[in-house]
């Protein structure tokens, strides 16, 4: 799983030319691919081997390692960094065992190394003396970088050495750890294009920097108390420095106090989260009275006090990635997750997180932003949010917030994608490999950018909503760091969201390339499809439920079904449209769309529901007027405003909410695993063209379960099994009409783990093919993977005469 060390899922060995001599695509247990292939390699007297490694190679320990390899093996040649991965050249009298010498390199690569593939090619003799590591080449750039790592056991057993020199210092790290992403400026990953430039390395780390027997050879963020970064405490405001450091803020945050510590992407904001008043200020602070806190605990033995932990849910805490994983909650910490089951925790995953913990047991350590703002990375703009400044003098280059995950049916599902996975790469399909650069921007909420070049796309981490200006400056940095760090100036195409008034469409237009525009939930299905290899021309069955996208015919769709390839899709079903009074106002206040399903289905007089009573008669009446003169009132197909219906006739949802998606999140904890598979109906209209998906009976029955004051937790697990039971009917249509056995689920309604599990276990045992988002989430984050994937199919199509 998350510690898996090659990226790609084939194995393949193409002969190509007298001087390239045959590609090696990795994959777990095709090693006897790789010795037949070195039968059929035919060396020369006097000729050398050359191999490149393309993938996760460097800043990875992966040169030094070959030193060692090649040292233990008795070769002589050279490895260097190129600009586009790792190129060794081998000498040997003995070249025969060659072939042992690549199968030990794939099986015992460092911790942080992914070879993607390795090409081979006839070099001239250099007759080498010795075997040694040279200076990087510099050189058109689409090297994979590695995300920022947790610290290595080694590091901490050093750190936690009362006779080891870097005995606590808080930025102790190798080449098996730490900062990647969030430091390098350009490639290549070599110090002086990272955020260390600055600092000098003192006699001792520059003997170990250049020791290829060392575990800190060439690791580029060496440092130690002599000649590294360095922790302050500052009075916020004032910025009076204190005394005591590390140990001085655990105090602090033991007594309520609000503490801005600088990470690896940006501040966290930590204090006491069983200090009442802390909680309530913090809320107040981040202008976030219900959203949920995450937690960072000192050991899974802690977190084991207030969440259950499954086999892999510990797996992941404990990865070099450390994101935060939401779990079900054993015990209920007041204010920090309400009205939800589940709470996020995450581990330690820096040297100065571990020594803050030391004095802690478990903290809030909340991105440090003004509400929907992007986190902050610089001191300086920190102030007003805090009580005191825990920070440092290595600066951040690119900033990236925690990465939030959970799992279901045993796989990750992404809430958000960030430190720890970005820049990940994704290969792509042979079909689509060769097509020129493409740069995707996706959509304007939860936004992240795609660059796609030489066969892989690379996926930006999280960038927020780009309604905000601050996300949108944040969002234009970010892409220009991604064109300067892979060397992509001059990109082929830009593809962005249908809706005309995005702010990526916009900045799209304003550019001198030539611009696509897809259909949102078409690029939501097609990011799933691009993850999985997906073949070219197969048709799936897409389900893509969100809260909403703009249609081909200008409608806000969000309940759809498609039939669909890479080219194109056809709208199959949809759920029957609604009017959505207010437009935007009705995502935020739910009884509107309660009144707008009840009044589409019974007319204009309400049913005796208690959450009804909450509204006043007036605002009630007015939107009724609304409603039946199609004032303001834009039909929508959207799942995610069905669920806001739903939560708030059940009285669970208040009548605004204060963040995206918080009726559906409150709904969904009222669900509960064993408490019945009885479900509601519905009606599929077949007459129409797409079908028509009409819930007029699942209202009317979840009204009399309401009247009879039955549980509202049966309700709502009721709800969630028909809309489960929803797509296994149109999933048996689908087969029997055109014989098609894949599903592919995406869209932000997915990360509802209770739907997910149960339509995934109900298209199993109906023997269906599953696809949905592994390394990406479900949400607009992956639009731009999916844009992507449309791009180059584009691009691929044959062009008519």
């Amino acid at each position: 799983m998350a510690s898996k060390k090659v990226l790609n899922y084939r194995a393949n060995m193409d002969y190509i030319d007298k001087t390239t001599v045959a590609v090696f695509i990795v994959k777990d247990n095709q090693l006897d691919d790789l010795q037949s292939l070195f039968k059929k390699i035919h060396l020369g007297e006097k000729q050398a081997l050359e191999a490149t490694f393309f993938g996760i190679v460097q800043g990875v320990g992966f040169r030094p390692f070959i030193y060692r390899l090649a040292y233990q093996h008795q070769y002589k040649g050279w490895v260097k960094n190129i600009g586009l991965g790792v190129r060794l050249h081998l000498e040997s009298q003995n070249p025969e065992s060659y072939d042992q010498f690549f199968v030990k390199l794939i099986k015992e690569l460092p911790p942080l190394a992914q070879i993607e593939k390795i090409e081979f090619a006839l070099a001239p003799w250099e007759n080498c003396s010795k075997f040694s590591i040279h200076p990087s080449q510099k050189g058109e750039s689409f090297v994979f970088i590695s995300p920022d790592i947790s610290v290595c056991e080694k590091c901490l057993e050093e750190m936690y050495d009362p006779s080891d020199r870097r005995y606590h210092y808080p930025f102790i790290n190798c080449t098996d750890c730490g900062p990647r992403y969030t430091i390098v400026q350009q490639l290549p990953y070599d110090r002086p294009f990272t955020t260390m430039s600055g600092f000098i390395m003192c006699p001792a780390c520059r003997k170990e920097y250049e020791n290829p027997l060392d575990r800190r050879y060439h690791a580029q963020p060496i440092a130690c108390p002599e000649c590294g970064p360095q922790v302050v405490l500052l009075q916020a405001g004032s910025r009076s420095p204190l005394q005591g450091g590390i140990k001085k803020a655990a105090e602090l945050i033991q007594a309520g106090q609000i503490v801005a510590v600088k990470g690896l992407g940006g501040f966290h904001l930590i204090t006491n989260p069983f200090h009442p008043q802390a909680v309530q200020r913090l809320r107040k602070i981040k202008q976030r009275q219900k959203k949920p806190f995450a937690l960072m605990a000192r050991s899974l033995e802690v977190i084991e006090r207030y969440a259950y932990l499954q086999p892999n849910e510990r797996e992941w805490l404990l990865s070099p990635r450390r994101p935060i994983v939401l779990l079900r909650k054993k015990q209920d910490i007041p204010g920090i997750a309400p009205h939800l089951k589940e709470i996020g925790f995450m581990l330690p995953y820096t040297p100065l997180h571990y020594l803050l913990l030391d004095e802690l047991e478990l903290v809030i350590a909340t991105s440090s932003n003004r509400k929907d703002a992007p986190i902050m990375k610089e001191e300086t703009e920190i102030d007003p949010l805090c009580d005191f400044i825990l920070t440092h003098n290595r600066p951040i280059h690119m900033r990236a917030d925690d990465s939030v995950m959970k799992i279901v049916n045993g796989q990750p599902l992404f809430l958000r994608r960030a430190r720890g996975f970005v820049p990940y790469p994704q290969s792509v399909p042979d079909f689509l490999a060769h097509s020129p650069p493409i740069i995707a921007l996706g959509g304007e909420l939860k936004d992240t950018i795609s660059i796609f070049k030489k066969g892989y796309v690379v996926t930006s981490q999280f960038l927020g909503d780009l309604d905000d200006y601050q996300n949108f400056n944040y969002f234009e940095e970010t892409l220009h760091h991604l064109q300067k760090l892979f060397s992509l100036n001059n990109p082929q195409l830009l593809i962005t969201d249908l809706h005309p008034y995005f702010q990526t469409t916009r900045y799209a237009e304003k550019q001198s390339i030539p611009h696509l525009r897809v259909q949102h939930h078409f690029a939501h299905l097609l990011a799933p499809l691009l993850e999985h290899g997906y073949s070219q021309n197969k048709l799936a069955l897409g389900v893509a439920w969100d809260g909403f996208g703009l249609g081909e015919d200008g409608h806000a769709w969000g309940g759809e079904f498609f039939l669909f390839n890479y080219s194109s899709y056809t709208r199959l079903a949809h759920f029957e449209e609604m009017p959505l009074p207010g437009g935007d106002t009705a995502a935020r206040q739910p009884w509107r769309m309660a009144l707008a399903y009840l009044t589409t289905y019974f007319g204009s007089e309400l049913p005796q529901v208690p959450s009804l009573q909450t509204i006043p008669t007036r605002d009630k009446r007015l939107l009724l007027q609304m409603i039946a003169n199609q004032l303001h009132c834009p039909p929508t197909s959207s799942c995610g405003r069905l669920f806001d219906a739903i939560a708030f006739l059940c009285g669970v949802a208040p009548p605004e909410i204060e963040f995206e998606a918080e009726a559906p999140m409150r709904l969904e904890a009222l669900t509960q695993d064993n408490i019945s598979e009885a479900s509601y109906s519905f009606r599929i209209n077949k007459k129409s063209h797409p079908w028509i998906i009409q819930f007029q009976p699942l209202f009317k029955e979840i009204l009399e379960d309401i009247t009879k004051e039955k549980n509202p937790n049966l309700i709502a697990t009721k709800f969630h099994n028909t809309l489960a039971k929803l797509i296994q009917k149109i999933a048996q249509e689908v087969h029997r009409h055109f014989n098609i056995k894949t599903v592919v689920l995406s869209g932000g309604v997915f990360l509802n783990s209770f739907l997910l599990k149960k339509v995934e276990n109900l298209l199993q045992e109906n023997g269906f093919q599953i696809l949905r988002s592994r390394l990406y989430s479900p949400n607009d984050e992956s639009l731009s993977l999916g844009q992507i994937a449309y791009g180059l199919n584009y691009l691929n199509k044959p062009k008519k005469k």
